[in-house]
């Protein structure tokens, strides 16, 4: 067994309870594909996070039907509210008994969330000191700007690696059919043009990253030479991509910008999920 499997659990769906006075631990709650194998990349954030400070968690999985009353069952706060008013329940969600067994920590949002993991575990930072205004705003782009010409493609691929309850339920989206739930995916050359507007997009960000690789930095981590939340959000796009289009996807993206993104994701390898 790895370093990294001693530290990381798993538990199903319908976890069964355990006997014994185990000490009690963080849950992280996640969205399955068609298998419990982890996609979701504002999810995959945390479970780096969590990976990388070696702090002891499980694993339940939640379908997408199912979210808002689990969340609502641990009284998670909503991660944001709509400009009606109405909450909005999405993951992740994690929920930490491990400071106060009797009225455990229950936080939404992913950013939220790395937060106060960041606050309340400062072993190992993600967040090295003088850095979080610049990693915030890295993440922002990643999320609000590089990964948006990557939609199109992915959430019509990401429905379809859905289990059936959770196609059904998926919210309707720009991408949906006339029927407003199917999603609709990309004829060939519609395919082309959007790889060839998300590879500009790389290209950018490795022109950016490359300014690292002149004697003050490796090249290919954020902060210059030890990862740190940045890489985590940028490695969970890669996790995202290499999950849900492995052939059509991955294999093009490993090859861009000399390998740039391969050594990023094996720098990050050991700080993900294995199952």
């Amino acid at each position: 067994m790895s370093r990294h499997q001693r530290h990381h659990y798993k538990a199903s769906a319908y976890p069964t309870s355990t006997r014994g006075m185990s000490p009690p631990m963080i849950t992280l709650y996640d969205v399955p594909g068609h298998t419990p194998q982890p996609w979701a990349p504002n999810i995959w954030r945390i479970r780096f996070i969590l990976n990388y400070k070696r702090l002891p968690y499980k694993t339940v999985w939640v379908e997408f039907p199912d979210v808002e009353a689990k969340l609502r069952s641990i009284n998670a706060p909503p991660s944001a509210v709509r400009s009606d008013g109405r909450p909005v329940f999405t993951l992740p969600v994690i929920e930490d008994p491990t400071r106060n067994p009797m009225a455990p920590e229950v936080l939404s949002n992913t950013n939220h969330i790395a937060e106060y993991l960041e606050s309340a575990y400062p072993a190992r930072p993600v967040f090295p000191e003088g850095s979080r205004a610049m990693q915030t705003l890295f993440v922002h782009y990643i999320q609000e700007v590089f990964a948006k010409p990557l939609l199109p493609i992915m959430i019509p691929l990401s429905h379809q690696g859905l289990p059936e309850r959770s196609r059904s339920h998926f919210p309707p989206s720009p991408y949906a059919t006339s029927g407003g739930h199917g999603l609709q995916m990309l004829s060939g050359q519609q395919r082309e043009q959007a790889w060839m507007a998300v590879e500009e997009q790389f290209n950018f960000l490795a022109m950016i990253l490359e300014k690292n690789g002149h004697g003050d930095g490796d090249g290919i981590v954020a902060q210059g030479r030890e990862l740190s939340y940045a890489d985590f959000a940028l490695c969970s796009v890669l996790i995202w991509i290499e999950r849900m289009a492995a052939h059509d996807g991955w294999a093009r993206v490993r090859t861009w910008n000399g390998g740039r993104w391969c050594r990023l994701y094996e720098r990050c390898r050991e700080y993900m999920d294995e199952l």
